[in-house]
């Protein structure tokens, strides 16, 4: 038995980038298996907290008494360190036709990362950068605080409940929800974290303009 789609309507889209878009797992998994290892802790543990957040703010889930200027210390090194590696950075299946389709339509890219390692992710990745960028720059709290989202919505001149934010990560989408937003799970990552829809890659989502301005989302499982 085939199960039926899910319709969703909106009238601005926020997107994550890493997991959601980009598939960068290979360069995260090598800078942080490093970076945990030289700090003695556990690298598979370490993993299951970075995704979704800014570096520092992993830091200092995972070392709770370091102080937090050491923290963004590190986390401008990692950031610098990610964005030289490319290697094995794709897109997510489906995202490139997925993102052709929001070419005429309100979205915007909130991530973790900051704006060079954005623009290096989404060229590495043959993605167009959205004209509405939300980086790690411009705020002031990373996810799973919903300020990116917030900011991007309202850059986008659009209320929160008009928006669908798409994202992999329980921060990010702790984040959406936080932000008053229907929350799109894509990947691996999401399904446990109660999205309002979930699927396994972009190729599972058909993007529609309404005559009215909105966007139609057809979610197939």
């Amino acid at each position: 038995m085939t199960a039926t789609p899910t319709t969703l309507t909106a009238r601005a889209l926020l997107l994550d980038m890493d997991g959601t878009i980009v598939n960068s797992d290979a360069v995260v998994e090598r800078c942080w298996r490093a970076w945990a290892v030289e700090h003695g802790l556990d690298p598979d543990e370490a993993l299951k907290v970075v995704h979704g957040r800014q570096g520092y703010a992993t830091m200092a889930v995972l070392l709770p008494d370091r102080p937090m200027e050491q923290n963004h210390a590190d986390n401008r090194v990692m950031l610098a360190q990610e964005t030289a590696d490319t290697d094995g950075v794709v897109p997510v299946p489906g995202a490139p036709a997925f993102m052709a389709a929001l070419a005429d339509l309100p979205h915007a890219l909130v991530t973790s990362a900051n704006e060079p390692l954005a623009r290096t992710r989404m060229a590495a990745a043959g993605l167009p950068m959205p004209t509405v960028q939300v980086t790690a720059e411009r705020v002031g709290a990373s996810k799973p605080d919903p300020e990116g989202f917030l900011k991007g919505a309202a850059e986008l001149g659009f209320d929160a409940s008009d928006c669908i934010v798409f994202e992999d990560s329980e921060a990010g989408i702790r984040a959406g929800k936080a932000a008053g937003m229907r929350v799109i799970g894509v990947g691996p990552r999401a399904a446990e974290h109660e999205p309002t829809a979930y699927v396994p890659d972009l190729t599972h989502v058909t993007v529609t303009p309404q005559t009215d301005g909105s966007i139609r989302l057809t979610i197939r499982p």
